[in-house]
């Protein structure tokens, strides 16, 4: 999956570590997405932003330096959310046929796209113009391990699979099938894009052994 870069605050800005200041950063970030979807990245104002969240114009500026470096704190959070539900499932599923497996980690980032399709239409159209191609890298090899994590588990794994092979492949098809989905008008159709999903990685996994000779 092609994540956001997770640009750290300036120095000296503060951190969201107490409850307020939490709550503070969640509001900011809320009304982003929201904006994102309503309006379009280009056409936010950080005046905006803080106006629909109930914040002021200096407490945006305690926690992001910019409007763009809020984006990529959007951006890389929701990535990550996705990357915990898979190593999540990953972890749950161990011991499991491969099919099962593949199943449950395809239906763990379903769930987490179900909700809001609309915002996650918004951050496949926006992560394009802000990950930088190190953040891509980092990200998309951590979705990688994750799948790794997840394959060399299975309890019918022939010997000498070649798990890594298969772990970037399956990503790449999960994080293509996903963005496009989202992107496209009107929208997933989920039970499509599940069985899409599942048939392509599955039928990928089921055919490397005999690739590799």
């Amino acid at each position: 999956m092609k994540p956001s870069s997770s640009r750290p605050p300036a120095a000296g800005r503060r951190r969201p570590s107490q409850s307020r200041a939490r709550q503070t950063s969640q509001a900011l970030q809320d009304a982003f997405v929201r904006l994102l979807v309503e309006r379009g990245y280009a056409a936010i104002t950080v005046r905006e932003i803080v106006l629909v969240a109930g914040t002021g114009l200096g407490s945006f500026y305690e926690y992001f330096a910019s409007k763009e470096d809020l984006a990529r704190v959007c951006l890389h959070l929701r990535t990550k959310a996705l990357l915990l539900g898979m190593r999540g499932v990953a972890a749950s599923h161990a011991g499991r046929p491969l099919q099962d497996i593949v199943q449950a980690v395809v239906d763990s980032q379903l769930q987490a796209h179900r909700e809001r399709p609309e915002e996650w239409s918004a951050h496949y159209l926006l992560e394009r113009h802000y990950s930088s191609a190190e953040a891509y890298r980092k990200m998309y090899e951590r979705f990688v391990d994750a799948w790794a994590g997840a394959i060399e588990t299975a309890s019918d794994l022939p010997p000498g699979y070649p798990v890594r092979a298969a772990a970037r492949v399956s990503q790449t098809i999960l994080y293509g099938l996903f963005s496009h989905a989202h992107l496209r008008a009107p929208g997933p159709d989920p039970s499509a894009l599940r069985t899409e999903a599942c048939t392509a990685i599955a039928a990928y996994l089921n055919a490397l052994p005999s690739a590799q000779g």
